[in-house]
């Protein structure tokens, strides 16, 4: 009985713990009451320095992405050896086109709650771009460097009772990057007020080394900060019910090993991505000194000869893209709402990882990927030693590589999602032996930080890597590209399976159709886009269907990270040397986040649960009349029949004769002529089962908003994406529409932003106004925290307003 009431008690006084979390350890987030200017100020660390001029700005917050556009930003005359070139040439829109070269302040007026005696008090940056120095009333307390990272200092000592300053000082070099890195502090910024008695931070470490149908075995290492303190550990399951509980038997050397047993597990995985959490709460006596609470999945990975790559003891081969760390028309700055809206249009793709590149992906990331159900593979450099660019990482390479990739772990190393790291991609370093000891260096030091996950880099000098022995020593040998030498590599690489880091690389513009249709590469036009029929791609690369063959032929072929998810600001290839071209053509979906036609051809193999019947061009071609326009279709059904004003077209069936006759149906001989297309798609009986039509449309009449959420959150933070697009007077979609739009919002929330997926326009993304391309835009609405109801209004001359309301609730 008396074992029985001790337990009640433990058990209540947990519960008290976990709801009272706050009481001990606080977190804040230092969001709002920013001042920022760009420039040089040599005294702006000190509380005496005039900053009443300075703009007020709310983190995270980039500052270039405002512009304007101007094609002298950055301009860098060099030869990309990634892109196979040997001569030097000028590049203008590589980083954008945006300002983010300069140094910039921010300043903030810290108002902390009354320190009790032994508390301590911790800044965090979760990323500043870049070069941060850390000034608190006028003293330099920290730095760093990599602008990618995330970085905590103890401040505690140099807190004043009250009227504390902070500024941050960040610095952009020119020839500093190869894409559009951002400026300022573009990832959040907390401070953590918590006992000297307490857990470390980023002091805990969940792995699951046991995982059955009957049980699961939980390992939790704690560190600890104190003498005469005691550890009890609760786990929760995703509705708050315990499910085991642990006091620490010893404390040895500062930290605390405990294992857990829970019953009948649900296992993680993208398909059901369950999460438990971890109630770590620290007593001094039957004091609660400290509470932190840790998400946690339990799932098993596995990489092996002759199987591939396991999830939970089932094999299964990557469907994954990767991504930059720009939100397109937002810059850098980080947003959930942002965030959650990619990866739901990647769910929908039937897309299941990703891969973060070429930089430490944001914890909000991370943190939608465990929630949402993708794997992840979280990627550190894009330099070593040696230099892509004048100013990149290897300036930092040999004094802060270990460091960052220290960081990395620690900061992330709980997640469920990431199922492998990256020490690098494609970098220079992959030639020679003194490569060959940075990638093992390197791989030594992810695996001391995290014994539990392996290793790659993104190799794209295979040929290199086979004969140093580069490949052979990563834990898993990634390729980009080079589909042409996966049977090579495999037989060279004693690992017994490929896994394609980066794949395909096709460009294409949403809704822009070149004739005549003819596979090829580094294709270029006068208008400076490339056509949505997806057959173009870059020097290096290939089409996507050449990697589905590899894919779904060769067992030892793991998966593919396909480049890229999203547009992305800079790397305008094939038109790095053309003006105006500012963004990538590489993308499934445009910088505004639209599905381009390739996002069908992806979603028609990966997409299990929904099938996928998709037809192309439009069918607006005025003047092309009697012309040959081929007819493309992105399905997941083997066969259909196409027809053309009611007339049949014939059946195409997916054969083996080539790649494109494997993935898509394709009518190439058709004659354009207005009216209806349809295609119909048929069962294994020659029965119709699904159809879809394109209808040629009249002149653009009436504007059309399609919101993706009608109801957000009013935090002051959350938005709504806002398809705009125009439908003639029958309502049929303009599919080439270039109206010039203005936009209105009044109510609960203001005009964030707006984009239309042209990699050609130098319009303002933060002025509200902006020409449709090819018959669409997408306007994005933020919330203020009063909540209420958000109206945006559309106007455009000749065209019939459109009007739509968003709710803002708390």
């Amino acid at each position: 009985m008396f074992r029985l009431k001790k337990l009640f008690f433990a058990i209540f006084i947990l519960s008290l713990a976990y709801l009272n979390v706050a009481a001990q350890r606080t977190e804040i987030l230092l969001d709002e009451g920013w001042k920022f200017s760009k420039g040089n100020f040599p005294n702006a660390a000190e509380a005496g320095f005039n900053d009443t001029r300075w703009e007020t700005v709310t983190v995270p917050h980039d500052w270039a992405i405002s512009g304007p556009f101007d094609k002298e930003i950055d301009k860098q005359v060099t030869a990309i050896t990634q892109n196979n070139e040997t001569r030097a040439s000028e590049k203008t829109g590589r980083t954008g086109a945006l300002p983010y070269i300069g140094e910039g302040w921010y300043r903030k007026k810290l108002n902390l709650p009354t320190l009790k005696p032994n508390q301590k008090v911790l800044l965090q940056i979760d990323g500043a771009m870049s070069e941060p120095r850390v000034y608190l009333n006028g003293k330099q307390v920290g730095q760093w460097n990599y602008g990618y990272n995330y970085f905590y200092i103890d401040i505690t000592n140099d807190l004043k009772v009250n009227d504390n300053l902070l500024a941050i000082h960040l610095k952009n070099m020119p020839k500093s990057s190869r894409w559009y890195p951002g400026a300022g502090l573009y990832r959040n910024v907390h401070l953590i007020i918590k006992e000297e008695k307490s857990i470390d931070q980023w002091g805990i470490t969940v792995t699951t080394p046991i995982v059955k149908k009957e049980f699961a075995k939980v390992n939790i290492k704690t560190k600890l900060t104190g003498s005469g303190i005691r550890l009890v550990t609760q786990i929760l399951d995703s509705l708050g019910k315990q499910v085991a509980i642990d006091t620490a038997k010893g404390i040895f050397g500062n930290e605390a090993d405990q294992n857990l047993a829970i019953s009948n597990p649900v296992l993680w995985s993208p398909e059901r991505p369950y999460l438990y959490t971890a109630v770590s709460s620290l007593y001094e006596g039957n004091t609660l000194k400290d509470v932190v609470k840790t998400r946690l999945g339990i799932r098993t990975i596995s990489f092996s000869a002759g199987i591939g790559f396991s999830l939970n003891g089932k094999v299964r081969k990557f469907k994954g893209v990767c991504l930059h760390h720009d939100l397109g028309p937002l810059g850098t700055a980080i947003n959930t709402a942002a965030l959650k809206r990619q990866l739901t249009i990647l769910k929908e793709m039937g897309c299941d990882a990703i891969r973060s590149s070429h930089n430490m992906p944001s914890p909000e990331q991370l943190e939608l990927c465990d929630e949402m159900g993708f794997m992840f593979l979280a990627e550190s450099f894009d330099e070593w030693a040696k230099a892509k660019v004048e100013n990149g990482y290897h300036l930092y390479f040999n004094t802060d590589a270990e460091k960052d990739i220290v960081n990395l772990v620690q900061a992330n190393k709980n997640h469920p999602c990431i199922v492998m790291w990256s020490s690098g991609n494609e970098v220079p370093d992959q030639f020679g032996a003194e490569g060959v000891k940075r990638a093992k260096w390197l791989q030594e030091i992810f695996h001391r930080e995290d014994p539990t996950r392996p290793v790659t880099v993104g190799m794209d000098q295979v040929k290199a890597t086979m004969q140093s022995g580069f490949g052979a020593l990563m834990d898993i040998p990634g390729l980009n590209y080079r589909v042409h030498l996966y049977e090579e590599a495999n037989k060279v690489f004693p690992q017994g399976f490929i896994l394609g880091s980066e794949t395909a690389s096709t460009v294409s513009s949403r809704g822009i159709y070149k004739f005549p249709v003819v596979k090829g590469f580094d294709k270029q036009y006068p208008d400076f886009q490339s056509s949505s029929y997806d057959l173009e791609y870059c020097s290096w690369s290939n089409v996507p269907d050449d990697d589905f063959v590899m894919q779904d032929d060769k067992p030892w072929v793991i998966g593919e990270f396909v480049w890229t998810g999203f547009d992305y600001l800079g790397e305008p290839t094939p038109y790095d040397t053309s003006w105006p071209s500012r963004s990538s053509y590489f993308g499934i979906s445009d910088l505004a986040g639209l599905p381009k036609d390739r996002y069908y051809l992806y979603r028609s193999r990966w997409n299990k649960t929904k099938p996928t019947l998709h037809l192309l061009p439009h069918w607006n071609w005025e003047g092309r009349e009697g012309e040959t326009t081929p007819v493309f279709v992105y399905t997941s059904y083997d066969s259909a029949e196409l027809f053309l004003n009611g007339k049949s077209l014939g059946v195409r069936k997916k054969d083996k004769s080539s790649p494109q006759n494997r993935y898509r149906l394709m009518w190439m001989d058709v004659k354009y002529e207005p009216g209806i297309l349809k295609v119909v798609a048929l069962d294994g009986n020659g029965k119709p089962v699904a159809e879809e039509k394109i209808t040629t449309a009249g002149k653009p009449y009436k504007i059309v908003l399609t919101p993706d959420r009608k109801e957000i959150t009013a935090d002051g933070k959350d938005l709504s994406f806002v398809t705009v697009s125009v439908v003639d007077k029958n309502g049929v979609p303009c599919p080439t529409a270039t109206n010039a739009l203005n936009f209105e919002v009044n109510g609960a929330g203001t005009f964030k932003a707006v984009c239309n997926g042209d990699a050609t326009s130098i319009e303002s993304f933060v002025k509200p106004s902006m020409k449709l391309f090819s018959g669409k835009l997408v306007v994005v609405v933020q919330s203020d925290k009063k909540g209420g109801t958000i109206a945006l209004k559309v106007k455009g001359k000749g065209l019939e307003n459109g009007n739509i309301e968003v709710v803002s609730a708390k």
